[in-house]
C-alpha cells in the first residue's frame, strides 16, 4: 500500500477516534512533523512507514505538562499505538510495530530515552523543531494561557537574579528547554534548521526585551548577544 494511502486511513482514524482541544498536538501538527520528517529521511535508508506511522500516533496520548506522570507520555502512547496497530489495522505490518513504539518512545524530551534508530532520530528532530521558530512560539504561549501560566515575570523577565521557573512564567520555557533544543537535535539537517529557528526566538526575546522599556522600535541588543552566546556554546 503507497504511503499516501497509509496516511489518509490514519487521518481518518484520528477525526473519528482521537478529539482533542490540544491545539499543540492536533492533526495539522502530525501533519508538520511528517512534511518535516520528509525532508529529513530523503536520501537515506529507513523504512518511511515507520516514520509516518510514528508521526501520526506519537501523541496518542499526552499528558498535561503540569501533569506529575507528563514524562509517560511517550511510553503509553508507544503502547497504545501498538494496541490501535494491531485492532484497527490488521494489515499493518507487524513485523515494524516495535520499531514504530520506539521512535514514538523517543521523540519526548521529558521522557528522556535515546533514540536507537535513523527513523527515530528523523521523527524526534521533526517533533523538536515544531518547539521552534514561529509555530513554537505560538505554542508556547497557547499552552501557556490554556495552563493559567504568566507569560514572565514583570520584575524579573529572563531571570537574571531568580531562578528559572517556567511553571510559573511562560518566557522561563524559552532557557529551561528551548535554547536547549539544538543541542539535542539528532540529524545535520535537525541541527541546522533547530539553530536557525532558535536564533528567531533570541531575536524575540530582545525585541521584547526593548518593548518593556519602552523602546516599541528597538531592539535590546546586550539580551540579544546573551542568548546568541549560549546558542554557539
Amino acid at each position: 500500500m503507497a504511503l499516501t494511502q497509509w496516511q489518509q486511513r490514519f487521518e481518518n482514524w484520528q477525526t473519528e477516534n482521537h478529539d482533542t482541544d490540544d491545539t499543540a498536538h492536533d492533526m495539522s501538527h502530525f501533519r508538520r512533523v511528517w512534511m518535516t520528517a520528509q525532508r529529513m529521511m530523503f536520501g537515506q535508508s529507513v523504512d518511511p512507514l515507520v516514520i509516518l506511522t510514528a508521526c501520526y500516533f506519537h501523541d496518542i496520548v499526552s499528558l498535561p505538562k503540569n501533569h506529575p506522570e507528563r514524562g509517560q507520555s511517550s511510553r503509553l502512547a508507544a503502547r497504545k499505538t501498538g494496541q490501535i496497530l494491531h485492532d484497527d489495522f490488521p494489515d499493518f505490518p507487524q513485523a515494524i510495530i516495535p520499531a514504530v513504539q520506539h521512535a514514538i518512545e523517543a521523540h519526548s524530551f521529558s521522557a528522556g530515552i535515546a533514540p536507537q534508530t535513523l527513523e527515530a532520530k528523523i521523527v524526534q528532530d521533526a517533533d523538536r523543531l515544531e518547539a521552534l521558530g514561529a509555530i513554537g512560539l505560538a505554542r508556547v504561549f497557547a499552552v501557556s494561557g490554556a495552563l493559567g501560566v504568566a507569560l514572565f515575570d514583570a520584575n524579573d523577565p529572563f531571570a537574571e537574579s531568580r531562578e528559572l521557573n517556567d511553571k510559573t512564567f511562560a518566557l522561563d520555557h524559552f532557557q529551561t528547554k528551548l535554547l536547549r533544543l539544538p543541542d539535542t537535535m539528532q540529524t545535520e539537517m535537525g541541527r541546522e534548521f533547530a539553530r536557525h529557528n532558535a536564533d528567531f526566538l533570541v531575536h524575540f526575546m530582545a525585541k521584547l526585551s526593548a518593548e518593556l522599556q519602552g523602546d516599541y522600535p528597538g531592539i535590546d541588543s546586550q539580551v540579544l548577544s546573551r542568548f546568541q552566546r549560549s546558542l554557539s556554546r
